[in-house]
């Protein structure tokens, strides 16, 4: 048994600013957070909420995942990119080149996305968040492949990605050269049981493909911390 997405985390110093900033790019119904943050609810086939979390600590360097949105044509890029301006967007320069289609932004917490071309034949078959682009090994979308129990859609040249069955965005890694990790990433993933509700069996699974508990001094909570084989956080739910 898998377990399954429930969520995408982001950690934020404003929960609320960046919430309302990504309901408004993404189109999507903020809802109440079980915990103490705020959550989004998807309007198409994604498949999980995205929710913010609050925090303290300042960004430190490049997310280990960023969003690709994808664009329809020239004309919807460019109202993507206008509509993610006029709230409080940003353009951001990574070192990609003028001759490159994608527009590179950043949130108002400095979250780095993209705004895909229109005609990039990887994404043609996604939705608006066509992929989440991460920087990591091949060995770690193998890991995640097994965890949720999503097919493989990509492997070649240390580059993989994943996608579930039922549709949605691709989940990538980039291979190398990869970044060295610093501190707590500020997005990560919460899983909870899919049918059996059995946390522990999940944990145990998880562990037996590789990942690792790991204490971020959450204390006594509900949920458990744990790290895939890069070292990336994510968190198992009771259910």
């Amino acid at each position: 048994m898998t377990a399954h997405v429930d969520s995408l985390c982001l950690d934020a110093n404003d929960p609320l600013r960046l919430a309302r900033f990504w309901a408004g790019v993404l189109a999507w119904e903020m809802a109440d957070d079980p915990g103490d943050g705020i959550a989004l609810v998807p309007s198409d086939d994604t498949g999980f909420r995205i929710r913010f979390l609050p925090t303290r600590e300042p960004k430190n360097g490049p997310n280990q995942m960023h969003f690709d949105l994808t664009s329809t044509s020239l004309d919807d890029q460019r109202q993507t990119v206008a509509r993610a301006l006029s709230l409080e967007a940003r353009h951001l320069d990574i070192g990609q080149r003028p001759e490159e289609g994608h527009v590179v932004l950043a949130d108002p917490e400095d979250n780095e996305f993209c705004v895909i071309e229109p005609g990039n034949d990887f994404l043609a078959d996604c939705g608006f968040i066509g992929a989440l682009s991460c920087d990591g090994s091949q060995a770690v979308g193998y890991f995640w492949s097994k965890a949720l129990g999503w097919p493989l859609v990509w492997d070649q040249d240390h580059e993989t990605a994943i996608r579930s069955p039922r549709g949605g965005p691709k989940v990538t890694w980039g291979g190398p050269p990869m970044r060295p990790k610093t501190g707590k990433n500020r997005l990560h993933f919460d899983l909870a049981a899919l049918g059996h509700g059995d946390q522990q069996a999940d944990v145990d699974r998880l562990v037996f493909l590789g990942a690792t508990r790991i204490d971020i001094g959450q204390g006594e909570v509900g949920w458990v911390v744990m790290a895939d084989p890069d070292g990336n956080e994510f968190c198992v739910s009771p259910a």
